[in-house]
């Protein structure tokens, strides 16, 4: 398991290092009291994304944070390495440590933030989402670069690296969001 991590943080390193990306900063953060509709999609306003310079170390704290959490189990509800997370807590807190973005609570609200990103087109950090419920942004992840992603999976697992052309996750796959732009 080791080596698989280590092996995926040098791949991450590597696909990060050639990148120039930018993080986003809030000049309006976005409403934390979402409006609940019949299908529990928090209807929110798409926040404003200013741009500050280009900086590698930011997008690659990202990625390595997140991938740090391998091995974390899932729990429902769950927001911290200690307890557990699920999928939209997982993404949440690794925004919160890594760049200090407030992210709202749930997939659905966060497919509402940020530019939308063709498949082919997606770079380290991106949000994935995927319509694992039923429900169209129904779980999240974090896109790490040659076609995987990681994410908290669902119960009786852990925070794992996988392949979004695995025939599960290329069915369900509901669309990108790009927070951080070059």
């Amino acid at each position: 398991m080791m080596c698989r991590v280590n092996r995926a943080l040098m791949m991450i390193v590597l696909v990060v290092g050639n990148s120039a990306v930018a993080a986003p900063s809030f000049s309006n953060p976005p409403s934390m009291v979402p409006e609940v509709s019949n299908n529990y999609a928090a209807e929110i306003t798409a926040p404003t994304i200013e741009i500050s310079p280009p900086s590698q170390s930011r997008l690659a704290d990202l990625v390595i944070h997140a991938i740090s959490l391998i091995g974390v189990k899932y729990k429902f509800g769950g927001a911290s390495a200690q307890s557990g997370f699920d999928c939209s807590g997982f993404v949440r807190h690794v925004f919160a440590q890594a760049l200090a973005l407030e992210l709202p609570r749930s997939s659905y609200a966060m497919g509402r933030l940020g530019v939308t990103v063709e498949s082919d087109e997606l770079s380290p950090g991106d949000l994935v989402f995927f319509n694992t419920l039923h429900r169209s942004y129904s779980h999240v992840g974090i896109y790490v670069g040659e076609g995987r992603f990681v994410h908290a999976p669902s119960r009786g697992k852990q925070v794992e690296i996988v392949d979004m052309s695995d025939n599960y996750w290329k069915k369900r796959f509901n669309g990108a969001r790009r927070l951080i732009s070059e």
